[in-house]
């Protein structure tokens, strides 16, 4: 009897590890007036398959957001990744065919900052200066 509940014990603790903490990542692009409106109306009600993928790929508490400044919109996005393989997830992202689909709605909708164009993507990278746990 002594054994198995030191194997309950065990196999609880091992249940309970803690685990990293979601590495963070938030991006900023334009967004083109002319398509501003077909970009809100497609993420209002966003394609099921695309956000299971999202979610296959350890990506959670994804928001994108829309601010104006002076005259122009930007779109500013973050999201959380739990997974062990970034670069992998977003290659497997990358070959779905819906999300392919996806973007190839939302991608003309954008307008690359200068920086994330020269390098041939849609989305510029953002530094973290601060995060309160």
């Amino acid at each position: 009897m002594k054994h198995i509940a030191l194997l309950l014990l065990i196999g609880s603790l091992a249940g309970c590890a803690p685990q990293a903490p979601p590495q963070r990542f938030a991006w900023i692009t334009g967004l083109k007036p002319e398509k501003a409106e077909y970009y809100r109306q497609l993420h209002a009600a966003p394609w099921p398959s695309v956000n299971q993928m999202l979610k296959a790929c350890h990506l959670q508490n994804f928001s994108i957001y829309e601010r104006e400044i002076e005259g122009k919109t930007y779109l500013f996005a973050y999201l959380e990744y739990t997974g062990k393989d970034f670069d992998a997830d977003m290659k497997k992202m990358a070959a779905d065919p819906e999300t392919v689909r996806w973007w190839k709605e939302t991608d003309p909708c954008q307008s690359p900052l200068p920086d994330a164009a020269a390098k041939a993507k849609i989305w510029a990278d953002m530094k973290e200066v601060y995060h309160l746990h």
